[in-house]
């Protein structure tokens, strides 16, 4: 492991490391993985990720565990999901062998990055596909990459397992509801960051969107997927444009384990007054548990508690636990990089 890194004060950040690795998809053929030290693409000024948005992306993570081994975790859900957005932009679909192989390769070529166990920081993975071909008509390229790099990051949200305020903001739309938002896509990020640094500067931790069609359901929580507990239900939204959160997926799973009914369906901003608990999930934070959400237009304010609630704290606990090997991984989860 790397001596001069703080590996507990790290941010949710980009850090340098050793390689990262890459393939390419010429005339629909992938070629052999290659290992590079540079950051930098070479890449045509007419490409299409840089006109017409042929790119997606995905997060997971690596971590050491108690017993020293390292751990990735549901790398197959991520695979499909970049499967699925590569479909849903018309790219080369990287097959799943490819994706776990290369995934290998960069974490053992990268692996004294990855931070001791108990430090609270992980190796985040990020598989970056992108249209590389030139074109100038609206159309597929004919070339693909395939790269993914890896660095240390610490918490997504610096104060940790902690309550954040959440806004709603009913004035930008994330994704149309037959959209791109149901894929990983550089494009619903980018319709995001003006509500996301406008929150930020109004001392909110992030946006909830609501439904694009009728502005009466609960969509996304900014870069992660919105989920309530109530009365022993696991609640969380339905919609065509939400990106199906593998975390959240996770959790579902979690929630039934503890005895907790699951349902995944509309949720009227109304039906904000009735819930215990709030929160986020996705793969940067895990759980972002939510203490007070403000509606910006309306002024309306909807208030879980004080601390963060049992269920969400248990959930999270949990996950992190099998994440960490601290709990038996009873749906096998988790993977191994011997």
């Amino acid at each position: 492991m790397i001596n001069n890194i703080e590996w507990s004060k790290l941010p949710f950040g980009y850090v340098k490391t050793h390689y990262n690795v890459r393939c390419y998809n010429r005339d629909g053929k992938w070629g052999e993985v290659e290992i590079s030290s540079s950051e930098y693409i070479n890449i045509h000024m007419a490409a299409t990720a840089l006109h017409y948005g042929q790119e997606a992306f995905e997060g997971l993570k690596v971590f050491r565990g108690k017993d020293g081994k390292l751990r990735v975790f549901r790398w197959d859900e991520n695979a499909k999901r970049l499967i699925n957005s590569a479909k849903g932009v018309m790219m080369a679909e990287p097959p799943m062998e490819l994706f776990l192989e290369m995934l290998e390769k960069v974490v053992k070529l990268n692996e004294d990055f990855v931070p001791p166990y108990g430090t609270g920081a992980s190796l985040y993975i990020r598989p970056l596909l992108i249209g590389t071909g030139p074109q100038v008509g609206v159309s597929p390229a004919k070339e693909y990459l395939l790269l993914i790099f890896v660095g240390p990051v610490g918490p997504y949200f610096k104060d940790g397992f902690k309550l954040v305020k959440m806004q709603i903001a009913r004035d930008v739309d994330r994704a149309a509801p037959l959209g791109t938002g149901r894929f990983k896509v550089g494009g619903n990020y980018a319709a995001s960051l003006s509500s996301v640094v406008r929150a930020h500067d109004e001392g909110y931790g992030s946006v909830l969107y609501l439904d694009a069609k009728e502005k009466r359901y609960i969509d996304e929580a900014g870069p992660a997927n919105f989920f309530a507990i109530k009365n022993n239900v696991y609640i969380t939204p339905d919609s065509t444009s939400i990106l199906p959160s593998i975390t959240n997926m996770s959790l579902q799973q979690l929630a039934k384990d503890l005895g907790l009914k699951v349902e995944a369906r509309h949720v009227p901003v109304e039906e904000l007054n009735t819930f215990e608990e709030a929160g986020a999930c996705g793969t940067a934070a895990v759980i972002t548990p939510i203490g007070e959400i403000v509606d910006r237009e309306t002024g309306n304010r909807y208030t879980f508690g004080d601390e963060p609630g049992p269920v969400s704290k248990k959930l999270y606990e949990t996950l992190q636990g099998i994440q960490y090997g601290e709990i038996p991984d009873m749906h096998g989860w988790v993977h191994i990089i011997e």
